[in-house]
């Protein structure tokens, strides 16, 4: 399975000590250099620069059509842009991805997605992880945005409602 990720559900599961969920579901992740310079170089100290720079699992690839990305770059930032380019170059099975507007941009392009909050029901369903409801609460509690409706649909998705 090909899965490329942007950086908010690198950033949202570090912040809440659950980085290790990724690679038990996905095996491996693909990055754009974007999104590699915001979570390491930029977010330096924070949440996910540590793990995505030591994780070898990771793999950084050169997003190749340029045109693109400048194009997505109009409405999106540089990490979701190359996000999106890099998941249709390498055909991905999946984007990971929180943002709205770039949900909104990868679904219009075809491309299968899910953000934190989906990272989370696949791993209570594959039995990762034995409750999503608290996951989410630390979620919050860490500053994710996550208003009422996405927090119960999260929690019945997860069949905790």
């Amino acid at each position: 399975m090909i899965v490329v990720a942007d950086a908010g559900p690198l950033i949202a599961l570090a912040r809440i000590g659950r980085f290790d969920l990724l690679r038990l579901l996905y095996g491996q992740l693909h990055i754009p250099l974007a999104v590699r310079d915001e979570v390491v170089a930029s977010g330096r100290g924070r949440p996910g620069a540590a793990e995505v720079s030591t994780a070898a699992w990771i793999h950084t690839v050169e997003v190749r059509d340029v045109t693109a990305i400048q194009l997505l770059g109009e409405r999106l930032d540089a990490g979701e842009s190359e996000a999106i380019v890099l998941a249709i170059q390498l055909a991905a099975d999946l984007l990971l991805i929180d943002e709205a507007r770039g949900r909104r941009v990868a679904e219009a392009r075809g491309l299968k997605k899910v953000g934190a909050i989906g990272a989370l029901i696949a791993a209570k369903k594959q039995g990762l992880v034995p409750e999503v409801t608290p996951l989410l609460d630390a979620l919050r509690a860490a500053g994710f945005r996550m208003d009422e409706d996405l927090y119960r649909t999260g929690r019945m998705l997860a069949g905790e409602d």
